[in-house]
């Protein structure tokens, strides 16, 4: 059976992905800091006759991320999908609020990439990095956050010819705003219940999670 290990797998997109990769015969690793939240994850996966394992996992920090991969002798694909965001003008950003953002989405990124590597370059593997549309273009109220998301940006175009005589693949998604739990302790979007949901959005991805550079959900 093929593996999928999915970051920040516990709510919004990452458990719709988990649960649609699930449905698709993947055993999916389930990673996060909560363990609760990918318990019950796991449950779901298991009502619909799935396989999955629960990884906790610090993406942020390199021996957490060590940890969770020595649990793996097998990964088809990673989907670096844990990200937060923070949003205000310039001026109200602290240091912490800076380098929350910078560790979790671009450290991150970068730490669960090495890690899976090897294993993707045994299996003619491939990772997908969630970016989201704030990897396209500037936005107001969302410096520090564009900022994150262009560097996972610059980081997957740079695989792309860092990997180029590899047998491994990188894929950099793109998606607007979905109504998920990212929204619940921001005012930063008015009416979250307006947005697109995060199952179709993770259907998208699966459809198209064929090793190609680039998916567009939205532009």
């Amino acid at each position: 059976m093929r593996k999928v290990l999915i970051s920040g797998a516990g709510t919004g997109l990452g458990r719709a992905l988990a649960l649609h990769y699930a449905q698709n015969n993947y055993n999916v690793f389930l990673a996060g800091r909560t363990e609760k939240k990918l318990l019950l994850v796991q449950q779901e996966i298991k009502e619909l006759g799935g396989e999955s394992e629960v990884l906790i996992c610090d993406v942020t920090e390199p021996a957490s991320v060590q940890e969770a991969f020595k649990q793996l002798d097998h990964l088809d694909v990673l989907i670096n999908n844990a990200g937060i965001g923070i949003f205000g003008t310039l001026d109200s950003y602290n240091p912490e609020d800076i380098d929350k953002m910078l560790n979790t989405n671009v450290r991150g990124t970068i730490l669960m990439t090495q890690e899976a590597a090897p294993l993707l370059n045994q299996s003619n593997g491939r990772v997908l990095n969630i970016i989201s549309t704030a990897g396209l273009r500037g936005k107001a109220e969302e410096t520090v956050y564009c900022a994150s998301k262009f560097a996972v940006r610059g980081f997957t175009e740079s695989l792309h010819k860092e990997w180029e005589s590899e047998s491994m693949k990188a894929t950099a998604v793109y998606m607007g705003g979905m109504n998920t739990p990212f929204w619940d302790q921001s005012d930063h979007v008015s009416n979250p219940h307006s947005l697109k949901g995060p199952e179709g959005v993770a259907e998208q991805i699966f459809n198209e999670d064929d090793g190609r550079p680039e998916i567009f959900v939205d532009r």
